[in-house]
């Protein structure tokens, strides 16, 4: 049985149209819109701005921002035509599934628990040391043994990963009218920030704006790039490659946005909305990520700005700590809603893997009255809560980045591909200048990924093999692609 069997674009979408595993289809372009703000602005524009500024581009991180945005805007080209020519649930896995294959989808779903699930532990923990800082600004201090880095159980971080996973099985609907409201709330503060820091941007902060480039000395062993290890590139900090090199850490702070693609069996009309949704997010918090970097490093130099903190610190640093606060409030916001998204995403792509019974099909029960996965959410929210609260995640975050890139180059490769194999296929959305564009995609993916240490390769490499087995094991021969009959690939034709 060849593990490239494919499951046709049409199976997948009369999967979505009827019986008991079809979910309720209420969400709008707006709704989508709201949703990639609500994942893509959290840590990067609250945290990254400033430590991309201090230590790799000075004042041209705006630059750098606008760099990230291309790279990650020519993969969102290619998810905008693939979750309108095919809006199921799922995301890179659908995708794959109907290009590539059965094993290679596999992997992307299995990959995308690193992005989603990890990656929602991640912010979660994060979540916990803002809620206790706003608190001592008020005079209440949590023990350091049930929040923070420190803690031996993070009792807040377990506490909002429940109090979402309610909210995701209660309804689309409702997540979309609360992620709506914290959204509000984030984008508001970024605005102050934004408007109130103009009036304290003083000209000579931005000088020079591209500093003089100067090499540093890189990490060595595990620890290195990977490009360094391969090619001996040497990392650069400022100048025209600190740019670049800025680039590659503020990418991260755009991871999310595929996101909005795995709500595509949740649009009311998705081969029209799914394309607005995922381009109009990205773009819109482009400008709000240049905005806030041009002015933070008008209001101080890059040189002096916060690594935890430098919104906050800023406004600190010119006399006025009430910003502090809201901005500390707003930044709670901000990370309760990517904790809530990256939950349904993950939910919605295990959705369709237990459909295609490449896990336990009974996992994929919908709710009767809220029309949601409600099994598959309350698991992914107990071992969400369980991960944030009991391990140190910092030392494995970064697998949430090669996780996110590896699925940008297998949805870029899959354009094309479907683009060969299915030319008659519907497309109300196109993906411009194929293939050039995707070949683009690929490349820039690439690239990033080589800037990520050794040994985030070699976890992630075991994270596969792990998913190889468990897939041979159990989804390879219960697959309904096996039980109903093989469709050859393309790499088998």
């Amino acid at each position: 049985m060849s593990v490239f069997r494919t499951k046709s674009v049409e199976q997948s979408i009369a999967d979505a149209e009827g019986g008991e595993h079809r979910l309720k289809r209420s969400l709008t372009a707006l709704d989508l819109t709201v949703f990639g703000i609500g994942v893509i602005v959290g840590t990067g524009i609250f945290v990254l701005t400033g430590v991309a500024a201090r230590d790799t581009a000075g004042p041209a991180v705006a630059l750098s921002f606008v760099v990230a945005a291309v790279a990650c805007g020519l993969a969102a080209l290619c998810y905008a035509e693939f979750a309108a020519a095919v809006p199921v649930a799922g995301s890179a896995y659908t995708f794959a599934y109907a290009t590539i294959g059965e094993f290679p989808a596999w992997i992307i779903g299995w990959d995308l628990m690193l992005e989603l699930a990890l990656g929602a532990a991640v912010v979660a923990s994060g979540w916990s040391g803002y809620f206790a800082s706003l608190l001592k600004n008020f005079g209440v201090y949590l023990p350091e043994s049930i929040a923070g880095d420190k803690a031996v159980f993070n009792v807040p971080a377990a506490l909002i990963v429940l109090l979402l996973t309610a909210v995701l099985v209660a309804g689309i609907k409702l997540s979309a009218r609360f992620n709506a409201t914290m959204v509000a709330i984030k984008v508001a503060v970024v605005l102050l920030v934004i408007v109130a820091g103009l009036f304290f941007v003083k000209g000579a902060n931005y000088q020079p704006f591209i500093p003089p480039s100067h090499e540093i000395v890189g990490k060595s062993g595990l620890g290195a790039p990977l490009i360094q290890v391969l090619f001996g590139v040497k990392p650069v900090v400022y100048g025209v490659f600190g740019i670049f090199t800025g680039a590659a850490l503020v990418f991260f702070a755009y991871i999310g946005f595929d996101v909005v693609a795995t709500a595509a069996e949740e649009t009311r009309r998705p081969q029209r909305d799914l394309p607005i949704g995922i381009i109009a997010s990205l773009v819109i918090c482009t400008i709000l990520y240049v905005a806030v970097s041009l002015v933070v490093v008008g209001m101080q130099h890059y040189s002096q700005l916060s690594v935890s903190a430098p919104l906050a610190d800023a406004f600190r640093a010119v006399g006025q700590p009430w910003l502090a606060t809201l901005i500390s409030f707003g930044g709670i916001a901000g990370l309760t809603t990517v904790v809530m998204i990256l939950m349904l995403g993950q939910s919605r792509v295990l959705f369709a893997m237990c459909r295609d019974n490449l896990l336990p099909r009974r996992l994929a029960r919908v709710h009767p009255r809220f029309r949601t996965p409600y099994v598959i959410t309350i698991i992914i929210g107990v071992v969400t809560a369980l991960l944030a609260a009991l391990i140190p995640l910092s030392a494995i975050a970064e697998l949430v980045n090669i996780g996110t890139l590896f699925a940008f180059v297998i949805v870029s490769i899959a354009v094309v591909l479907l683009r060969r194999t299915r030319p008659d296929l519907p497309r109300s959305f196109r993906t411009p200048w194929v293939p050039v564009l995707p070949i683009l995609s690929v490349l820039a993916c690439v690239y990033l990924m080589l800037n990520l240490p050794v040994e985030t390769w070699l976890r992630f490499l075991i994270w596969m093999i792990v998913g190889t087995g468990v897939y041979f094991a159990y989804g390879h021969r219960r697959s309904r692609v096996s039980v109903s009959g093989e469709r050859p690939s393309l790499l088998e034709t």
